[in-house]
């Protein structure tokens, strides 16, 4: 009889607005290193980009980080010498175009904004970051919604200035893979880690 994988470790947090949104991604940077991946799905205007933002902070990268909707993916040098690599692979039509962008996933944080469905084999560890945001106006439980789609209108998403909008939402990190094997997932004291 075969023993059953363990379960990934996961986490969820309600974050209630961008400036935490941002300070989650520096608490996340501080476990991050070369070789790293993180998965960030979530609807328009979820806070993917923001996260990044706060990811570059704690990793002291040079450059402002915004999101790389039409350039694909943009390389942050950092103090440490581990650059962050940030992509929306909104446009990409496949696995193929985003291994066409030859990332150095070995050499560099990776963060790849829509990228659900794209990496599969291209690491045996990384983070799976769910942001799910109220739909409407007035501050709704993030926790009362179904899970959001990845879903964006072909026009220019203008995901910077949703991001900018102070909703609570809930974030779930799940990490796969031996990379994370007894890591602590740092989403801080309003966290329940299942």
């Amino acid at each position: 009889m075969t023993e059953a994988a363990p379960p990934a470790p996961s986490a969820t947090v309600v974050v209630p607005d961008s400036e935490a949104m941002e300070q989650l991604g520096r608490r996340l940077a501080g476990l991050l290193g070369a070789g790293d991946l993180l998965v960030l799905t979530g609807p328009l205007g979820a806070g993917k980009t923001t996260l990044t933002r706060g990811i570059g902070a704690g990793l002291h990268v040079r450059g402002q980080v915004a999101s790389p909707t039409f350039v694909l993916a943009r390389t942050h040098p950092s103090e440490s010498g581990v650059p962050l690599v940030h992509v929306d692979a909104y446009r990409l039509g496949g696995a193929g175009e985003l291994d066409d962008l030859d990332l150095d996933f070995d050499g560099s944080v990776v963060v790849v904004e829509w990228g659900a469905g794209l990496l599969d084999g291209v690491a045996d560890s990384w983070l799976d970051v769910v942001i799910d945001r109220p739909r409407g106006a007035g501050g709704a439980d993030p926790a009362d919604e179904a899970p959001a789609v990845d879903e964006a209108p072909a026009a220019d998403r203008g995901d910077d200035l949703l991001d900018a909008l102070d909703e609570p939402r809930r974030v779930t990190l799940t990490a796969h893979g031996p990379r994370w094997a007894g890591v602590e997932l740092p989403l801080g004291p309003s966290s329940g880690a299942s």
